[in-house]
């Protein structure tokens, strides 16, 4: 009798550490009952902890989206263009000319805010520069 030795082999490798993992905790139909864990197990655990991690990353970078885009809304809020035009309707000599140019300045976001950041007495002075009103 000869064995041919090109042939592939078929057996179980108790110590396997390759494959799915469902053949080597395979022995003769039974699941092996062993109090070490299979290489599979340790992959297993390993990728769900990897997956949570990953999971718990994602919802801090959500969470943090949207501290960040309500911080956002309430920074455009503050500097509105209503209530630009509110703090403007309530500047005492303002002329015509310079409120409907600093309607127009209001377009621009960061004029918004140069605008409610300036005290009150330094807004007539600042939007007559702008305008190239002289005041007077």
């Amino acid at each position: 009798m000869s064995i041919d030795l090109s042939a592939p082999m078929n057996f179980v490798d108790e110590d396997a550490s390759s494959g799915s993992g469902d053949d080597a905790n395979m022995l003769d139909g039974h699941k092996r009952q062993s109090g070490i864990p299979s290489s599979s197990g340790r992959r297993k655990r390993s990728r769900k902890a990897t997956g949570d991690a990953l999971v718990d990353a994602m919802l801090e970078i959500a969470a943090a989206s949207k501290m960040r885009a309500t911080a956002i809304m309430k920074n455009e809020d503050r500097f509105s263009i209503s209530k630009c035009i509110k703090v403007l309707d309530e500047m005492l000599g303002l002329d015509q000319r310079i409120y409907f140019f600093a309607l127009d300045l209001f377009e621009n976001p960061n004029a918004r805010e140069t605008f409610i950041s300036l005290k009150n007495e330094k807004r007539l002075p600042w939007l007559q520069g702008k305008s190239g009103v002289s005041s007077g």
